[in-house]
């Protein structure tokens, strides 16, 4: 579909007595020797075909019922009525966003007639060029638009190469406009360029339109860009040679600084990318970043080191620091230094909230689980009508209730909640969950089943009843249709792979679960998926083969109550 023009109602200026004689043929009346005003003139209607305004408002009011057909129809019989050039672009525009090229030549014709010199001529006849395989025609006006002053044209002639039928095509003559002396002195015309070739698969282009950029303006956009565009070619170690030169360049650039760090920790390094924004000028931004990627890689050497230096900043800490040291002190299990933080936290910041759920956590850890409730409960009180807040607030509630194994009552929770939250999906899913490990099918089925009414394509939800259809239920087909789904909308996803492996295996395939669980066991070798591989294994008659997958599962989780109750009842 077109998207780049403009669907504005043409109004026409019509005066007022025109509109009022054009309603009805005025006849001579004799009146003896006198006659009434204007009575001699005979007005007669036009012809449908013929009247612009009456064909322009039922064009609009095709537009408004998005029947583009019928508002080509009608826009180009207005166009061809009417002596108003902004008419005819309008009906050239909707021909072509309707696909009626016949239509859009008659009304660019009628452009060109009544405005020869219209810059938007130049777009829609590339346009037509193009669907009729004419690249060269179309190449004529592309060119002219990139010739506009201040590369003003660039964009038109991307929403125009965009919407070719032909990707090849189009690319071919996005190289042939891509010329140095067209692109002129801006980094950001270059670059734009390059992500377009990428978009239209031209992918040579795309890449030498980044060097060149970089080469010629050495910017951090341009080495971001490039090094980005490196990555999704599948060029790693190129995308991070090209920001370490760029770093090197311009180490206190901050900009570049994340992107690199977002490119590494997109490659699984994310210690790499913590030390990265460790170096040059600091902000709360970058401390913020480097806490996160430390905390992801679980290194203590990269959080101990922060944790002192954000300390060791002058007085006052704004709250989002002061949060930030609390997690961090969290991290290193220093828990009454987190629990100080957190409270320093002013009541009035944004970060407030957050603190006191962490502080409530901190203090059911340190045995004080009644002042923890207390907290919890107080929460909830001031959460008032904030949604978010307040379901989350019984989210821990029930978090800390499940540590202490009151299962029972922590369904209560959910109860309460969802009396407060009618249809809150994070309570709903929680609920599921719990029931579903607590041998509730049916409840767990009923609220899954809800959630997926408010939500249809949530693929964990999808994902969560098809297991459970799969495996406690008699509707093995539905459960299999629903992780399909599922894994459509989460392609290469670990769980919904084991999931869909899972349905295999209790329908019966055991060929296809083999192959769908080993999948999901190379990608995530934790110990639910060792389980449901190992037991997959077993039935296969590959006994040893499924005790090693079971052995490599309970170094992930010694504890793994799936993969214990499995191991227990095969293997014993």
């Amino acid at each position: 579909m077109i998207t780049f023009f403009s669907m504005r109602p043409t109004r026409l200026a019509v005066p007022a007595l025109a509109l009022l004689l054009g309603a009805c043929t005025v006849s001579s009346v004799h009146r003896g020797a006198s006659r009434e005003p204007l009575q001699r003139i005979e007005v007669e209607q036009p012809p449908l075909a013929a009247d612009p305004l009456t064909n322009s408002l039922a064009a609009e009011f095709a537009l408004a019922d998005a029947d583009l057909e019928t508002a080509a129809k009608n826009y180009a019989r207005a166009a061809q009525a009417s002596n108003d050039p902004a008419l005819a672009a309008q009906a050239t525009r909707v021909a072509i966003a309707a696909r009626q090229w016949d239509m859009a030549r008659g009304a660019l014709a009628r452009w060109i007639e009544l405005k020869p010199a219209d810059s938007g001529i130049h777009q829609a006849r590339a346009l037509l060029a193009l669907h009729d395989g004419k690249p060269d025609a179309a190449y004529e006006d592309l060119l002219a638009l990139a010739k506009e002053p201040e590369a003003k044209g660039w964009r038109t002639i991307a929403q125009t190469l965009l919407d070719s039928p032909d990707r090849e095509a189009a690319g071919a003559l996005l190289e042939r406009l891509a010329t140095p002396e067209l692109l002129g002195s801006k980094a950001e015309t270059w670059i734009a360029l390059s992500q377009l070739a990428q978009r239209l698969q031209h992918k040579p282009l795309a890449q030498s339109l980044a060097d060149k950029a970089v080469a010629r303006f050495a910017t951090a956009d341009t080495y971001t860009w490039a090094a980005q565009l490196k990555f999704q070619n599948g060029d790693h170690a190129a995308a991070r040679a090209l920001f370490a030169d760029a770093l090197r360049r311009d180490p206190k650039d901050v900009h570049l600084r994340a992107a690199y760090a977002v490119l590494l920790a997109e490659l699984g390094d994310n210690a790499e990318a913590a030390r990265v924004l460790a170096q040059g000028p600091q902000d709360d931004y970058t401390y913020a970043a480097r806490a996160a990627y430390a905390a992801r890689a679980n290194d203590k050497t990269l959080i101990e080191p922060l944790y002192r230096e954000l300390k060791a900043l002058p007085t006052p800490r704004p709250p989002a620091r002061l949060n930030l040291l609390g997690e961090l002190a969290e991290l290193l299990e220093h828990k009454p230094d987190a629990l100080a933080w957190y409270q320093q936290v002013p009541v009035d910041d944004e970060h407030w909230f957050e603190a006191q759920m962490r502080s409530a956590l901190l203090l059911d850890g340190e045995g004080k689980h009644a002042e923890a409730m207390g907290m919890i409960h107080q929460l909830q009180a001031r959460a008032g009508d904030d949604v978010k807040q307040l379901g989350e607030a019984f989210l821990l509630e029930a978090e800390i209730l499940s540590r202490h194994k009151r299962d029972e009552q922590t369904v209560a929770v959910y109860d309460r909640g969802l009396q407060a939250l009618p249809d809150d999906t994070r309570l709903l899913y929680a609920r599921a969950l719990l029931n579903d490990d607590l041998d509730h099918v049916d409840a767990a089925v009923r609220d899954l089943r809800r959630l997926l009414e408010l939500k249809p394509n949530d693929a964990d939800a999808l994902n969560a009843l098809g297991y459970t259809l799969a495996d406690r239920t008699d509707k093995k087909d539905e459960a299999l249709t629903l992780i399909q789904k599922a894994l459509l909308l989460k392609p290469g996803e670990p769980a919904i792979i084991d999931s869909l492996g899972w349905a295999h295996y209790r329908l019966g395939h055991l060929d296809e679960a083999l192959k769908q669980l080993k999948v999901a066991f190379q990608k995530q070798p934790d110990a639910e998926i060792a389980a449901h591989f190992g037991e997959v294994l077993w039935a296969a008659g590959q006994k040893d083969e499924a005790k090693k997958v079971w052995e490599q599962g309970r170094k992930k989780d010694a504890n793994n109550k799936v993969l214990l109750d499995t191991i227990k009842r095969l293997a014993s």
